[in-house]
């Protein structure tokens, strides 16, 4: 007869099963990305490559990469844009910034020494059309989802920026502000060679959310069928441990109430402790704030890359 598994073997077994479904719901390895071109300029004391990717559907996908002065290898930041119903910034979040952000981070990041990389999503600037709402239902009917397209494409994104001979693989973090956010703890949660992920203003349990009805200010491309019958948002953001994670949160945000907020950090603190990762954790919570990156936020969260990347 077979010993009996031990609480941690079967802790194991169960967070692999949860990565290799989140990992099909979230569309890993579906949604490859082939670079056309790229131009490359020298803009305010860094290097800025002005990227064209296509689909394996065809579509055209836009990109940006910057990075310091030399030669590298750089530690670099997958950056996720946000949505804010600003379909046509895009990824230019990376050079303009938006309203939400104290001060575009792109520029930011290489002036601190990293590397950073955005693209396109789909539904925002050149890839307006079709819009949000049809790709979504498209997707739905199909038993897919909008937001899974969008994570099997940054998970291309991540590969071709690992892949650079100017980057060091083994120091890529991600971040994300709103939609951005919530993406970048997902795809770290499936992808182990992400270094570290820092968010803002996107982390909260949905069944919290349902409960009160705040999961309606979300948008519909956040739908994916099931996802809460494999895991919370919570569970999720803990499959990140042991790796280190910031969370920024405003508990004015009626995207991310309090009640909804602290449900979530009990597992994912519950999964760091597991880990003998408490450490690693940082939530940073700005009582009187809101949907927005605060200077004190800015400072936490580049402060935590410093650490995790250009200090490693």
């Amino acid at each position: 007869m077979a010993a009996p598994l031990s609480a941690e073997s079967i802790l194991a077994r169960v967070r692999s099963l949860m990565l290799k479904r989140l990992s099909e719901l979230f569309e890993i390895g579906r949604h490859p990305l082939d670079l056309v071109s790229r131009d490359i300029e020298a803009r305010d004391d860094v290097t800025l490559e002005r990227l064209a990717f296509r689909t394996a559907d065809g579509e055209a996908v836009d990109g940006y990469f910057m990075r310091p002065p030399g030669d590298g290898p750089f530690p670099a930041v997958l950056y996720i844009h946000a949505h804010g119903g600003r379909y046509d910034i895009g990824a230019r979040e990376i050079l303009d910034g938006r309203a939400s952000l104290v001060s575009p981070l792109g520029i930011e990041f290489a002036r601190r020494g990293l590397a950073s990389m955005m693209i396109e999503m789909p539904s925002f600037g050149a890839r307006s059309k079709p819009d949000e709402s049809a790709r979504t239902k498209a997707a739905l009917w199909r038993g897919r989802s909008l937001a899974g397209q969008m994570l099997g494409e940054q998970a291309a994104a991540f590969a071709w920026l690992s892949a650079r001979a100017d980057i060091d693989a083994m120091r890529i973090g991600v971040f994300g502000l709103s939609m951005g956010a919530t993406l970048g703890y997902w795809l770290a949660a499936v992808e182990p060679r992400i270094a570290c992920v820092a968010h803002l203003c996107c982390y909260a349990d949905f069944s919290a959310l349902i409960e009160t009805g705040a999961h309606d200010l979300h948008g519909i491309y956040l739908t994916i069928p099931g996802l809460l019958n494999v895991a919370s948002n919570g569970e999720i953001a803990g499959l990140v441990a042991p790796r280190p994670q910031f969370i920024g949160i405003g508990d004015q945000d009626p995207l991310t109430p309090p009640l909804a907020v602290d449900r979530a950090l009990s597992q994912t603190r519950a999964a760091y402790r597991a880990m003998g990762a408490e450490d690693k954790l940082v939530v940073h919570r700005e009582p009187q704030s809101g949907h927005v990156e605060t200077p004190a936020m800015r400072k936490a969260m580049l402060a935590f890359l410093d650490r995790h990347l250009i200090q490693r």
